[in-house]
């Protein structure tokens, strides 16, 4: 783990959002579209060595922030992502 801050990226080439120490990918969430407007989240993970910091939240709240800017919609799937939009209604209309 680098002092460096972790970001996150939209990596639009493989369907996902990541999480980044410096250039290693350490965890991620997963979508694919259905359709013109909905983008399925079916898959979330964050590496063990990072787990306890929150950073799953800080994924999933970008991933969910960048698709409310692009007009699109949420199915969400993956549990991770299902629970955290129940625990943050602010999401809630964005899903179908």
């Amino acid at each position: 783990m680098s002092d460096s801050p972790v970001t996150v990226v939209h990596n639009a080439d493989k369907q996902r959002y990541e999480l980044r120490d410096d250039d290693a990918v350490i965890g991620y969430t997963q979508y694919h579209p259905d359709g013109d407007t909905q983008l399925v989240f079916d898959h979330t993970e964050v590496d063990d060595g990072y787990s306890g910091q929150g950073l799953a939240g800080k994924l999933v709240r970008f991933a969910l922030d960048d698709v409310r800017e692009r007009g699109k919609r949420v199915v969400a799937i993956c549990p991770y992502v299902d629970n955290f939009i129940g625990k943050h209604p602010e999401y809630q209309d964005l899903t179908d």
